[in-house]
């Protein structure tokens, strides 16, 4: 069973451990930059988290299958592509060993259950297996209206943005 718990800042150490796996696999799309170096340390930067504690309509999840953790999800209402926009789906992951069992597709919609309305999934242009599977998720959801895929193309964000209303149930 694939649950989601929004947990607050006594948990940053686990969202940061989290977030360095995060980074390696997401690190193979910035081969061509300095972006996703290893520091001194051997450890990736911390991600600023602080928003997702201290702004209203932000929230850091985690992603259980029963007790176990299997990823996490960051959700914010900055738009990526500066539309007004309910939420925002900030960074998603779910763990290696997880993927092609659903747990990602149920992961996603019961943070999107967590919220109905407007919602907004930017994706980097690099990242054709994230791309292929929001496509699938949000298509595949009668919950889902409107659904929109915008080819960004700016300063702020390139790649493709799906926006769409959630209907939670």
């Amino acid at each position: 069973m694939v649950s989601l718990i929004s947990l607050g800042r006594e948990h940053e150490a686990t969202f940061q451990n989290l977030i360095q796996l995060y980074t390696h696999d997401f690190s193979e799309f910035w081969a061509d930059t300095r972006k996703g170096d290893v520091q001194a340390n051997g450890r990736f930067a911390d991600y600023p988290l602080s928003d997702f504690w201290e702004r209203p309509g932000s929230s850091a999840n985690l992603i259980l299958i029963g007790s176990t953790i299997a990823g996490f999800s960051l959700v914010n209402n900055s738009s990526h592509i500066s539309e007004a926009v309910g939420a925002n789906v900030a960074e998603f992951f779910v763990l290696r060993k997880f993927r092609g069992q659903g747990v990602g597709k149920s992961a996603a919609r019961a943070m999107f259950n967590s919220w109905s309305g407007s919602w907004e999934v930017a994706v980097a242009s690099r990242n054709q297996p994230a791309k292929t599977f929001w496509k699938r998720v949000i298509e595949s959801s009668p919950e889902a209206r409107d659904v929109q895929e915008i080819d960004a193309q700016t300063e702020r964000w390139t790649g493709p943005v799906f926006r769409f209303e959630w209907l939670a149930g």
